[in-house]
């Protein structure tokens, strides 16, 4: 399926841990989009988006209360930090932490990291940010091509495959193409969001896939990590 890309928050329902970690990630983003700007998702695009990113993974009462929370004037800040580095066996990472003490979000990042072989390093020349879609999707590939196109979308690829359409599009271009893809009767998104694309990815087998997904299980299960971005298809 295309580039088999993640969906990384509808993959860590696996345990009661990874649950917490999840709500505790939607609330602060939740939070800070609502803090920085109107906290009402109507007249907020980033909290709309925010919203919708979490919407399949957290229940509506941890979005309401992190919208709350920013309409009450809380005074709460979060320390947004970017970490990157390699990971055991070939593979690249980028770690985004939202956190409010960062001096323990660099050193829970770099153990994690440290523990499983690898080391802080850059690697940020190797991903590319971009706007991805996924969607059940029962028409042509050409008719989301077609339509994209002619909504002035720059449109880096879509692929079609069992029913799940995948598009990938310039960051910039994000709202606009969501608002296409709505037009075209998507109801419901597996994921709508801005993110980071590796512009080659690798593949594990055996004990080196066990040891990659362990790391990304860590990391997950981190307070301080909000979101990591990997070349390793899974």
């Amino acid at each position: 399926m295309g580039r088999h890309f993640e969906v990384r928050a509808a993959s860590m329902a696996a345990t009661a841990k990874q649950k917490s970690a999840i709500y505790m990630r939607a609330s602060k983003e939740i939070y800070m989009a609502a803090k920085r700007g109107i906290p009402d998702p109507s007249a907020n695009l980033a909290l709309r988006a925010a919203i919708d990113k979490y919407r399949k993974s957290c229940p509506r009462d941890v979005i309401d209360r992190a919208v709350k929370k920013a309409q009450g004037g809380d005074a709460t800040n979060y320390i947004e930090g970017t970490y990157e580095a390699f990971g055991p066996c070939g593979s690249l990472l980028i770690v985004d932490t939202l956190t409010d003490n960062s001096n323990r979000a660099l050193v829970n990042v770099r153990t994690i990291i440290t523990r499983k072989g690898g080391h802080l390093g850059s690697v940020g020349y190797n991903f590319e940010n971009a706007g991805l879609f996924v969607f059940e999707f029962s028409g042509a590939k050409s008719d989301l091509e077609d339509n994209l196109i002619l909504g002035d979308v720059d449109v880096r690829e879509i692929s079609l495959e069992d029913g799940i359409a995948e598009v990938v599009v310039n960051p910039s271009d994000f709202d606009k193409a969501k608002e296409i893809l709505t037009g075209m009767g998507v109801a419901d998104f597996e994921a709508a969001q801005v993110t980071k694309i590796a512009n080659e990815r690798i593949t594990l087998e055996g004990d080196e896939l066990t040891r990659f997904k362990e790391l990304l299980s860590q990391l997950d299960e981190c307070e301080d990590v909000q979101a990591v971005y990997h070349n390793v298809d899974l």
